[in-house]
């Protein structure tokens, strides 16, 4: 009776500190794993700092979004597997319940004249985010001259047309390859299949049902490497390519996940709500993070011979950089469709000002920038 209700004290203890965190954790999954260490680490001694830091690095390995793994972690060191679920219900589902609500109301009123230039002008501060994410995850991407090339032709291959999720498990594959066998030593991927000779997706469309919804989220969310931001390259594949929606949807859609705490990917709900209303949000959901759950409960006990592993961590390096370049394709893509007039431009130059001079600044404050800027400009 005492192990029952010692077990049952730490998982409310661990659903009490990830809903609390769940609630108040802007700033993306940097913020999220700072905010985390402090809480577990610092605070409450759940472990030590240096099995939190194989804890992230373990993360790195295997697909899905980053501070949302780190969570299951967590709760796993704290209550075993039932705490693994809990602690990733208990972060995942504020962020959900946000974005279900903006997404109702978006589809409500975001047609409404008096409301359109506001997501209007959300756009190019949108596209400011995903330039600074770039930024950043590429200056960490690019380790060496081979991983540039790599990026390079994972870029060509995006402007050319060949499905994202293609072309970026291809990357990791090739690279995998390459630096196993070269154990990184002087060489060339000029031996190698282009990656933009890869065919694209041979375009049988999924009926969008509350099914379809699922198993397509479900396959992004088990192949999502990177920044949560590079779901967006995804979606746009699975999505907007087909023409289930549009980019400027698209870009709405992430726009709004900026206004939430918690995990990025809880733009997934915004989206299956967009494509069947509160069925395709739940479906979603569930498919997009799915698989991490999955994931962390098989991989946890193998962290060490996962990180050891020379051939994994090639793989990791190549996605990594292939990810960077899928971004830089989609903002290419999104650019051009938000950009037709001078307001947007305005918009998108004085965000980027914004969010790169005042380190103060957080995404949720420049989504709210740029759609108050494109409602003034609008009346000009």
């Amino acid at each position: 009776m005492t192990e029952n209700n010692t077990q049952k004290g730490r998982l409310l203890e661990v659903a009490g500190v990830f809903l609390k965190m769940g609630f108040i954790a802007f700033g993306g999954p940097a913020a999220h794993v700072a905010m985390m260490e402090e809480e577990v680490v610092e605070k409450r001694k759940w472990m030590s700092r240096q099995h939190f830091l194989d804890l992230m690095g373990a993360t790195n390995l295997i697909p899905g979004p980053n501070s949302t793994e780190m969570t299951m972690h967590c709760g796993h060191e704290r209550a075993g597997v039932p705490g693994l679920f809990v602690a990733g219900i208990s972060f995942i589902l504020p962020a959900v319940l946000l974005t279900g609500l903006l997404a109702w109301f978006y589809t409500a009123y975001g047609d409404l004249p008096a409301i359109e230039p506001l997501f209007s002008g959300i756009k190019p501060a949108v596209l400011v985010l995903i330039i600074s994410a770039i930024y950043k995850l590429g200056k960490k991407a690019l380790k060496n001259p081979e991983l540039g090339v790599l990026g390079g032709l994972t870029l060509v291959a995006g402007l050319l047309g060949v499905n994202e999720i293609l072309a970026l498990l291809s990357a990791g594959l090739i690279g995998a390859l390459y630096f196993y066998f070269t154990r990184h030593n002087k060489g060339t991927l000029t031996s190698l299949i282009p990656l933009a000779a890869l065919p694209a997706s041979s375009g049988l469309m999924i009926p969008l049902s509350t099914k379809g919804i699922f198993f397509t989220f479900l396959k992004v969310g088990a192949v999502l490497y990177g920044s949560g931001y590079v779901l967006f390259a995804y979606l746009e594949a699975e999505l907007v390519t087909p023409g289930f929606m549009t980019n400027p949807d698209l870009m709405d859609a992430i726009a709004m996940g900026q206004f939430t705490p918690g995990p990025v990917l809880s733009t997934a709900t915004f989206v299956g709500f967009q494509l069947g209303g509160w069925q395709g949000a739940v479906a979603a959901t569930l498919g997009i993070f799915l698989p991490c759950f999955l994931f962390v409960w098989l991989l946890n006990p193998l962290v060490p011979k996962l990180r050891a592993s020379r051939f994994l961590a090639g793989f990791l390096d190549s996605v990594n950089i292939a990810a960077v370049a899928v971004m830089v394709s989609v903002l290419f893509s999104m650019g051009v469709s938000t950009l037709l007039n001078w307001q947007m431009g305005v918009v998108a130059v004085l965000s980027g000002i914004l969010f790169f001079t005042v380190k103060q600044v957080n995404a949720m404050w420049l989504v709210a920038f740029g759609a108050v800027s494109g409602w003034l400009l609008s009346f000009i």
